[in-house]
């Protein structure tokens, strides 16, 4: 039985969570801004219709969003992570098969179901609105990058009302001929320009291009597009993610550090949360780069980082953090304001794959105990345990002057209802 894949895509995902709780925001422009509210992240589609750009710096469009009286929002993570995690499993409950994408799409498998798809797309819309709030467009397809393209012209197109089937092969040369081959997924910005100068603009016209001719230019990559466009399905449903190959944890300062007492804190900070994140996936690791940056806008500019092996993968949060700190006195230089570090975790390996060290005077055991006692109580707790290292007042940590509370996550934020 041949796979037919449906794309749900949340509609302006940060936006839309803001909304949920928010009933006042409807039909008003909305904006979320990145860390230190610093550039527009995500707009509802009133504040595009405004000219308000994505990736913009928020300073240079207050103007215009003071003018047309924008919403404007600090980035609410929390809420988004358990908002995506909602919509998720209620797509679980609508078909056997699901690929979680990315925090706001997922793709699933509709093959084998007797009835209209799209009477079925828009039961998905009227479910996941209903139970979690949240605005979404369905695409159906044959393969991933149909179903892709329906979904773009879904969000776009009022006469379809959210939900568009290419299964229907009556309106698929139209959908093809109107969507710019730049826009085809896979198809990159270096991709998109090599073939617009050989004359290929749409998606219709890479589906029609010569097989040889793109194996020779693009390589596998771009023969398993052109048989996309041509419902040959390439790109299965990935149901087990694969496992991590880095783990990144860094953040942009609320304000310049020059200390190297507060460089270590905020390095320790992130060491726990990189160790979290290890522990979360079971996984170890064994290599870790520690990195520290000054503002790339100033004239001396500082970058550097420092990298340590570990003798045996670990998740252990104290040598995590023990290593960090000992980086971060290679890397610190007096006088230098930085503006952001970050941690790199490589080299992982999952905790049940641990190569052991014959030298090795860690209690690996007793670690591990530790570990998980701290995750289990951080768990419970809305105010998590902090190591020392990661210090009290932690005025250097990012700002987020307008977040909205987090509704789903903690206790003491939850909505009233008078």
């Amino acid at each position: 039985m041949k796979e037919i894949f449906a794309l749900v895509d949340c509609n302006n995902f940060y936006a839309s969570c803001e909304r949920v709780f928010s009933p006042k925001l409807e039909g008003r422009p909305v904006v979320v801004l990145s860390n230190n509210d610093g550039c527009v992240v995500a707009r509802s589609n009133e504040a595009k219709a405004l000219g308000i750009g994505m990736g913009v710096p928020a300073f240079e469009v207050e103007d215009v969003m003071r003018k047309n009286g924008v919403e404007v929002f600090s980035s609410n993570y929390a809420l988004y992570a358990d908002m995506s995690s909602r919509v998720m499993e209620t797509l679980l409950t609508l078909a056997p098969d699901i690929e979680i994408y990315s925090i706001d799409e997922a793709f699933l498998n509709l093959a084998g179901f007797n009835c209209s798809l799209t009477d079925y797309g828009r039961k998905i819309r009227r479910i996941v609105k209903q139970w979690t709030g949240m605005p979404v467009t369905v695409g159906i397809g044959r393969t991933k990058t149909l179903a892709k393209i329906a979904n773009r012209v879904a969000k776009k197109s009022a006469r379809v009302n959210g939900v568009l089937d290419l299964t229907d092969y009556s309106c698929l040369d139209t959908v093809l001929t109107g969507t710019p081959v730049e826009k085809v997924w896979t198809v990159g910005i270096k991709t998109a320009l090599k073939l617009k100068s050989a004359g290929i603009k749409t998606a219709l016209a890479l589906r029609d291009a010569d097989i040889s001719w793109v194996r020779q230019k693009f390589g596998v990559v771009g023969i398993r597009t052109v048989y996309e466009l041509r419902g040959i399905s390439c790109y299965l449903l990935e149901q087990n993610p694969p496992v991590k190959k880095s783990i990144t944890v860094s953040r942009m300062f609320g304000r310049p550090v020059e200390s190297i007492e507060e460089l270590k804190e905020a390095i320790a900070s992130y060491a726990s949360r990189a160790g979290e994140k290890l522990r979360e996936h079971s996984l170890a690791a064994g290599v870790m780069t520690v990195y520290v940056t000054t503002s790339r806008f100033i004239k001396n500019r500082y970058f550097n980082s420092h990298t340590v092996e570990f003798a045996v993968a670990t998740s252990d949060t104290i040598e995590l953090i023990r290593n960090a700190c000992r980086c971060i006195d290679r890397l610190y230089r007096k006088g230098c304001a930085f503006k952001k570090c970050g941690i790199i975790l490589n080299g992982l390996v999952s905790e049940n794959q641990i190569q052991k060290g014959l030298f090795d005077n860690i209690y690996r055991l007793k670690s591990q105990r530790l570990m998980q006692a701290v995750d289990a109580i951080n768990i419970r707790l809305n105010s998590p345990l902090q190591w020392a290292a990661e210090g009290l007042g932690q005025s250097w940590k990012v700002r987020f002057k307008r977040r909205s509370n987090r509704y789903t996550t903690c206790w003491d934020e939850l909505p009233e209802v008078a």
